[in-house]
């Protein structure tokens, strides 16, 4: 596949997710290092959907640590169960914060972060190894839909 990504910048979200979904399995499966794969995965998304901060947290030891992104700087290292991305790999289960200052122990490594979509990434033999975070600059960005593709996005790292 060429280093280009063909979306209908006029699709709505369901139909930009069917468009890039083929794309980003077809970008990924040949190449076995995760971390070019999640690099790949976080510009995809960044590209596609323009949010506001993409990017993965690998498991290490027991803390995450910041992996390949798209957006701002960001926090280095985020122990289980604090903020979204620890607590949804604390707990194995996507989270969806549609205002993020109403959740309890938000860590806010940027400020103009306002909602946010966290999904756990599971190896082959189901260990949590990452967590691909989304942030949006709005409030209530994230939906069924994202759960929904994005479960199926980082299934690709694994596979």
């Amino acid at each position: 596949m060429a280093e280009e990504l063909v979306i209908d910048k006029e699709a709505g979200k369901a139909e930009k997710y069917q468009e890039l979904m083929p794309q980003l399995e077809a970008l990924v499966k040949n190449e076995k290092d995760v971390i070019a794969n999640m690099a790949n995965i976080s510009a995809a998304l960044w590209q596609t959907f323009h949010f506001f901060w993409v990017g993965f947290y690998r498991v290490v030891d027991e803390e995450l640590v910041l992996g390949p992104f798209q957006g701002p700087i960001a926090c280095t290292r985020i122990r289980r169960g604090r903020g979204v991305c620890g607590s949804a790999w604390k707990e194995g289960k996507t989270l969806v914060v549609p205002d993020v200052d109403q959740f309890p122990g938000h860590i806010a490594c940027n400020s103009a972060s306002r909602s946010e979509i966290v999904v756990p990434v599971r190896n082959q033999a189901g260990e949590i190894m990452a967590v691909l975070d989304i942030d949006s600059d709005q409030l209530d960005s994230f939906d069924k839909t994202d759960v929904l593709y994005l479960e199926r996005v980082v299934s690709f790292l694994f596979n």
